[in-house]
């Protein structure tokens, strides 16, 4: 544990929940790291804020018994694992409520699994230095549209006024593409990659 942060990394985390240390602790760090981007995906999703705090009761329930069964080691992050069960579990509890949204959530949950490696890099006020570095190098329109959207949180609707493409779905399309071109940079420089994993899986 960083005594000057209070935060854990996720290799202590691990350990302190398999080891029934600091448990309380560790629960209490979970919340703080991972409540308010685990309870967007349920708030987004016809879900509200108390939906959002019994979702992740659940979440943190079912995240410490797979760590006890052996279930969850740390082959990805826990910020990843955690969005996972986050997800199934609502997922789950909208069938039980028989919500007609499901199709859209379904294409929405594809959309987002293929932006989360990258949008979970950029979320970071730690990599942000170096993440405009690297997003220089894809030109300005990649670096405005991926500033906009993930650094100051704009909806496509007012990217759009912004950058004046035809229409929002335009807009997605090269948001998409300017996401794999960073994923590749990312790649391609070993030590820019080495920090980004580093900081995702804490």
């Amino acid at each position: 544990m960083d005594s000057r942060t209070g935060s854990y990394s996720d290799a202590e985390l691990l350990s302190n929940l398999l080891n029934n240390e600091s448990v309380d602790n560790s629960i209490r760090f979970l919340y703080r790291q991972h409540f308010e981007f685990l309870s967007t995906y349920v708030l987004n999703n016809s879900g509200d804020i108390q939906d959002a705090e019994d979702i992740f009761q659940e979440v943190i329930v079912s995240f410490i018994n797979l760590v006890k069964a052996g279930k969850f080691r740390g082959e990805s992050s826990i910020k990843t694992f955690l969005y996972s069960i986050n997800r199934n579990l609502w997922l789950n509890e909208l069938k039980k409520r028989g919500r007609a949204q499901l199709r859209e959530l379904r294409y929405e949950q594809v959309k987002e699994e293929q932006d989360l490696s990258s949008s979970l890099a950029i979320e970071s006020r730690e990599a942000s230095v170096r993440l405009m570095a690297t997003l220089n190098q894809l030109g300005e329109t990649c670096k405005k549209i991926l500033v906009l959207f993930y650094f100051e949180n704009l909806p496509m609707k007012e990217i759009l006024g912004a950058l004046h493409y035809e229409n929002e779905q335009v807009v997605r399309n090269k948001k998409y593409k300017c996401l794999k071109a960073l994923e590749e940079m990312i790649r391609s420089d070993k030590t820019l990659y080495e920090q980004l994993k580093q900081f995702v899986n804490g």
